[in-house]
């Protein structure tokens, strides 16, 4: 078992897709905190902290500028060049391939492969509140805080408005459907609104996730 933060280091993670991973990882953790159901609790705060470990191979490292500080864009660059001679040009796919290299259960693991846009629909439709979680958490979280979903789909349609990745906006229309139906699903089994998850009330779970070894 290694602490979380030790692994983040080991995988040269940027400092902003930290701070990413743990704030989803934070609202999910508020999500369970609050839910009226029973939910494996310790497999989506792990599957969340390691669903976007290789998201740097997608990164427009000029995007963001001071987020290559203090190490700078060469630096960074580097690193990206050597996930995708590792691991290939498919960040998701890759993910999924440092989670086996971490060992994880076979829980953790669905759970991260279903933490992608294109399940969206899948686990609008499934009973699998553990999913709706994961992709509703990563979905709440742009770069620099919790937003609403709204907001992040829009924050997110600019990031990648000229990227392989980016939605058109038919996709786009779709996506938000399924993911507000997501959110009425599981606001129906918690006790709070979508509006108190903020980036004050995730606070108090983000030191009990530095913690967490995986």
């Amino acid at each position: 078992m290694k602490n979380i933060i030790d692994i983040y280091k080991e995988y040269k993670i940027m400092p902003n897709l930290v701070m990413h991973q743990i704030r989803v990882a934070a609202v999910a953790m508020q999500i369970c905190d609050s839910l009226t159901i029973n939910i494996d609790k310790e497999s989506i705060i792990k599957a969340c902290l390691l669903h976007d470990m290789a998201n740097i191979i997608k990164f427009n490292l000029e995007y963001f500028p001071e987020l290559n500080k203090p190490e700078g864009i060469d630096f960074w660059q580097n690193v990206k060049n050597d996930y995708i001679l590792k691991y290939g040009n498919n960040e998701h796919e890759a993910s999924l391939l440092i989670a086996r290299e971490l060992g994880v259960s076979n829980r953790i693991y669905d759970l991260i492969y279903c933490i992608d846009s294109s399940s969206v629909e899948m686990i609008a439709k499934e009973d699998d509140f553990s999913k709706k979680i994961c992709m509703y958490a990563d979905n709440r979280v742009t770069p620099h805080g919790v937003v609403s979903i709204e907001e992040r789909s829009l924050e997110a349609k600019e990031r990648y408005k000229n990227h392989p990745h980016s939605f058109n906006e038919e996709i786009r229309i779709f996506f938000m459907e399924n993911m507000f139906s997501i959110e009425k699903q599981l606001f129906s089994k918690i006790n709070i609104k979508p509006e108190d998850i903020n980036d004050e009330s995730i606070m108090v779970n983000i030191k009990k996730l530095e913690a967490i070894t995986i």
